[in-house]
């Protein structure tokens, strides 16, 4: 059985380390805030080598399983992902301004779903769902509106947002759980004390 106070110091390390690769996702979402067009580049050319790498390992994975029923479709969908990422590293700016539609398209589509949903169902939070609808369905008019301008700096808003969001989530597991060790740790030296109150009131109540 491990010491507890080796225990404590490695539990306090790794939490350390959380908090400290939250602070770097911080720093990379608020520089990414700062430029977002090189944080859609990145964001794109990272998107493409994770196709890239993907579909190499499940092509791998097809022909290590080969013989079964779904060899080929394996392939297939390995070969897919292997040209997408590609396509994606070699023109990151025509997947950013496609991808933009997309998220275009889908903020309308869902806005006016909210929109319609809210009026017609009108249930408890009609208010709160009818106010979603017309957020989503104005921010994707003004995406709309703006395009192909817009690919330059709505993904890498997005990307950035998401990394400053998981950083802060990230430092406060890592602070938070630090602490927890830290109390535990001293609560576990207290009660371990010769002269702790808790002992001596029960010596009191015993005699």
């Amino acid at each position: 059985m491990a010491d507890p106070a080796t225990e404590g110091r490695r539990l306090s390390r790794s939490f350390g380390w959380l908090t400290l690769l939250g602070s770097l996702l911080v720093v990379a979402g608020l520089v990414g805030l700062v430029y977002t067009g090189v944080a859609t580049l990145t964001s794109m050319i990272l998107f493409g080598w994770l196709l890239l790498i993907g579909g190499i390992v499940g092509l791998l994975h097809a022909i290590d399983s080969r013989g079964s029923d779904y060899f080929w479709l394996g392939v297939v969908v390995a070969a897919l992902n292997i040209a997408a990422g590609i396509v994606v590293i070699r023109h990151p700016h025509g997947t950013a301004e496609a991808l933009t539609m997309f998220a275009a398209l889908l903020f309308l589509t869902g806005g006016v779903f909210r929109l319609v949903g809210s009026v017609v169902v009108r249930g408890p939070q009609f208010g709160w769902t009818l106010l979603q609808g017309a957020f989503g369905l104005l921010l994707g008019l003004l995406v709309l509106f703006d395009w192909p301008h817009s690919s330059l700096y709505v993904l890498g808003l997005f990307f950035s947002l998401a990394l400053l969001f998981d950083g802060l989530g990230l430092i406060a597991m890592g602070v938070g759980g630090r602490r927890i060790v830290s109390m535990v740790s001293e609560q576990r030296v207290t009660d371990e004390l010769p002269d702790h109150p808790r002992g001596d009131g029960q010596k009191r109540s015993k005699d």
